[in-house]
């Protein structure tokens, strides 16, 4: 056996039944959209064995782009579990064969429940096809297992139909990527969707700032106690002037200057790069790394709220 040639004749079965079933997609399709976006309720996604595993990806999938969705396992549902289902939901059952005894045995209860009932199977004739309100049928092909029984091709198939309709939801809905953050906080994704310079800059008593007046060995002392890298200058309004970074400083020292009778007007970078509040933390990161700066004032029309490092907004996991 050529392994290598083994694996790809898997890809290209699976690839077939894809193709296939992509180009057998008609009004059903449409219609079976139309009842999600529709729905007054919840999406509900049962099946039974390897379909159940795909129902719960698509439940996942359903949820996360903007359609409310759980998996109601079919064995649990007939011990009580049908209880979460109402007349306002919509309830799809995915069963190859559309014979699945877990499956069929919930049916009649779906349907004195009130629910919409959706069938996805390869069985026109088969017990959930007839007692679907809509069903999709899909077209014939091969599973890509030896045997031609382990569900490979049709778990495939199915995958990719539930993307279809969550996906083309999502933009039914007009669902955009701050939608999407609100849904995914904890995932680097979501972070760089929802978190905002505001939210991880350093202000009040821990942000460095001193005013024009003060003298370099002062600056010295903010930099050294804050330990940001950077010390604001400001005016008696707050508004910006410049900063001094470690580096400034640095190269000062190196230059033999007396901090004693220096001020900081004397050595401060006027016109610094800066970044609102309001803007995303991604984009001061971005900022950041295209300017070569560890680190930002933050101001509001002019005035210092306070200062962003790139240190901390990779370390709760925002990366480009």
């Amino acid at each position: 056996m050529d392994k290598l040639v083994e694996g790809k004749r898997v890809f290209d079965i699976e690839i077939e039944a894809l193709k296939k079933t992509r180009d057998a997609l008609n009004d059903t399709f449409v219609n079976i959209l139309d009842m999600v976006t529709g729905c007054k309720g919840k999406v509900i996604i049962t099946g039974m064995g390897k379909p159940g595993h795909i129902g719960e990806k698509m439940a996942a999938t359903f949820s996360s782009l903007g359609t409310p969705s759980f998996f109601l396992h079919p064995g649990e549902a007939m011990h009580g579990d049908l209880g979460m289902v109402s007349e306002n939901d919509l309830v799809i059952a995915i069963s190859y064969s559309g014979e699945s005894d877990e499956i069929v045995r919930i049916l009649p209860n779906i349907k004195m429940i009130g629910a919409i009932l959706v069938g996805m199977t390869a069985n026109a004739n088969s017990t959930l096809a007839q007692a679907s309100d809509i069903v999709q049928v899909f077209p014939k092909f091969d599973e890509a297992c030896y045997l031609g029984l382990a569900p490979t091709s049709s778990t495939t198939v199915e995958l990719c139909y539930g993307d279809a309709l969550a996906v083309v939801a999502s933009g039914v809905y007009g669902f955009k990527d701050a939608d999407f953050g609100k849904f995914h906080p904890a995932g680097s994704l979501g972070k760089k969707l929802i978190l905002k310079v505001r939210d991880l800059m350093a202000k009040n008593d821990d942000d460095a700032r001193i005013n024009m007046e003060a003298s370099l060995k002062d600056a010295i002392v903010e930099l050294s106690k804050k330990g940001l890298g950077v010390v604001s200058v400001v005016d008696r309004m707050g508004k910006l002037e410049g900063i001094i970074t470690d580096g400034d400083l640095r190269r000062q020292l190196e230059k033999g200057i007396d901090i004693y009778k220096l001020h900081v007007q004397d050595i401060m970078t006027r016109f610094p790069f800066t970044i609102g509040p309001e803007k995303l933390a991604v984009e001061a990161l971005s900022t950041m790394k295209s300017k070569n700066v560890s680190c930002m004032p933050v101001v509001d029309n002019g005035i210092l709220v306070g200062t962003i490092k790139m240190h901390d907004i990779i370390g709760i996991g925002i990366v480009l």
